[in-house]
This record gives C-alpha cells, sequence and structure tokens, in this order.
C-alpha cells in the first residue's frame, strides 16, 4: 500500500500512519511507527472504552448519574451532558445539546476511579492497555487529552475495535450507535455540525460537511481526531481503520492534507479487494 507515504507532503517534522484491517492484518504502514507522540483528543476513544470495560464488569452502569444534575454515564461519553467544553460550568440540560466536553470526559475519569477504588489511569491500563500489548502509551493527565501514544499501539487498539476481545461485539456496535439522534453541535476545528453525530466515546461521521475523514467514507465511519495532529478512523464498510499521528498541532495544514489522505487510503482498499 502506496497511500500512507502520502504523508511525506505534510508539513510536518514528523509522521507516521498505518492501516490495519478488521482481522488485524497490517495493510501497510509508513514513518516512524515507535515513535511516541502526544494524541491530544484521540485519548478519548481509549479512555471510553475503558469505561465500557468497566460497565460490562459491573463496576458502572451507562444509565447512572454522573457528572451534573441529571446527567449520566451515557450523557457524558456521548457529550450531551451540559458540561461546558474545558470548566466545570453547566451550559445546558442533559441530553438536549452537543457540547463537546473535556470536563465530561475528566467527570468519567473520577466516576470510574471512585466506582473501582482504583485510579483512572491506572484502570485504563489494566483494563486496556495491558491486555492489548500497547506497551507504549501513557495516560499522563487527564482522560481527555492527555495519553501519549505510538501508531504501532493504536493499531492494536484500532484492529481490537473491529474485532472485539476485551468487550461484547454488542456494547461495540452501540458506542458506534449515535446517542441521541438529531442534536447540533460544533464539532471543535470544523463549526456547526447539524446533526452533530456521536456513539460512546466515538465521533460518527454521518453527513457531516466539512469533516476530517474523507469524501468516500462511509457515513457510518467512526472515530476521532486530536488538536496535536492525530486521527484515528475506523469505517466499517471499508473493512479498515486508519491511524496517523504527527507533530504539529491541528490547523489549516490538516483541514487541507487529512480528507485526500483518507480518500487514497480506500481508494487503495477498494481496489485490493
Amino acid at each position: 500500500m502506496q497511500s500512507p507515504a502520502l504523508i511525506e507532503n505534510w508539513p510536518v517534522a514528523t509522521a507516521s500512519a498505518a492501516v490495519v484491517r478488521a482481522d488485524g492484518t497490517l495493510v501497510g504502514s509508513h514513518g516512524p511507527t515507535a515513535h511516541r507522540f502526544p494524541l491530544a483528543s484521540v485519548t478519548k476513544p481509549l479512555a471510553a472504552y475503558a469505561v465500557l470495560v468497566a460497565y460490562e464488569e459491573g463496576a458502572v452502569e451507562l444509565d447512572e448519574p454522573a457528572g451534573p444534575e441529571g446527567a449520566t454515564v451515557r450523557h457524558l461519553l456521548a457529550h450531551t451532558s451540559g458540561l461546558a467544553f474545558d470548566e466545570d460550568r453547566v451550559s445546558a440540560a442533559p441530553g438536549t445539546r452537543r457540547i463537546y466536553s473535556n470536563t465530561g470526559f475528566e467527570a468519567l475519569g473520577d466516576h470510574v476511579a471512585k466506582a473501582t477504588d482504583i485510579p483512572f489511569a491506572e484502570y485504563l491500563r489494566q483494563a486496556v492497555l495491558e491486555p492489548l500489548g500497547m506497551t507504549s502509551t501513557t495516560l499522563d493527565g487527564s482522560p481527555a487529552k492527555d495519553a501519549v501514544s505510538t501508531v504501532e499501539d493504536l493499531v492494536r487498539f484500532a484492529a481490537e475495535v473491529q474485532a472485539p476481545r476485551l468487550l461484547d461485539a454488542r456494547t461495540v456496535l452501540e458506542a458506534m450507535t449515535v446517542v441521541h439522534p438529531g442534536l447540533t453541535g460544533i464539532l471543535p476545528g470544523y463549526g456547526h455540525q447539524r446533526p452533530n453525530d456521536w456513539g460512546l466515546g466515538f465521533e460518527i461521521r454521518g453527513s457531516k460537511s466539512p469533516h476530517w475523514t474523507g469524501a468516500s467514507s462511509s457515513p457510518r465511519t467512526f472515530g476521532h481526531f486530536g488538536q496535536a495532529g492525530t486521527f484515528l478512523w475506523i469505517d466499517p464498510d471499508a473493512g479498515a481503520a486508519c491511524v496517523a499521528l504527527a507533530d504539529r498541532p491541528f490547523g489549516p495544514w490538516a483541514v487541507e492534507a487529512w480528507p485526500p489522505f483518507t480518500d487514497a487510503v480506500l481508494a487503495e482498499l477498494r481496489a485490493s479487494v
């Protein structure tokens, strides 16, 4: 696969990418795949997966109270708790608006830590990172944005989400299904989206435009991007996932570079079938 080499054209000092199929087969990679990059908000899918493990273990329930009054674990995962973006302030009633919230994921981390009596970073390590062999990944602060990882480790995570071993497949299906359909909201970096579809910790592409994935990405594509210049998408229709990490903060360069990169990856995947 040649498309991952397109990152050579990105205006960044260091970047790495890889594509992995649902059966765990590495289709192609480029760049220093063992280099550790700050993930920024690509931390959130990792944190969400740990919360879902806690749910399956019976430590928490998706519809139990968590965060602001009237909100639940499900609301926090789906950015519908009403919490503001980056401060402990309620901006809306739970379930009425899609307000992308780092504070909400920090509340999730606190909630799971209290329920399990294990610091959230350690719970993430035990529940997700260690079982998947993600030995180069650490959570060094907020469960919303402070993980550091490698393309090699995130390929392991992307393979897990496509063919779950740590979670029941029905739980992952729920995570990639829209929670509170029809809600509008702002997708950071891309403006107001009608609707702004989100699952449990994963953003869902749907019909969003503009978007950070490709024009040929299926509406079922789900994943996350980060302000550190990072992204992870999983396209069930393509039967594959793509990870790309860079050392330049998200900005106009990424808005311009990422969609054609994804379209090139998807074109090669279609051609290889």
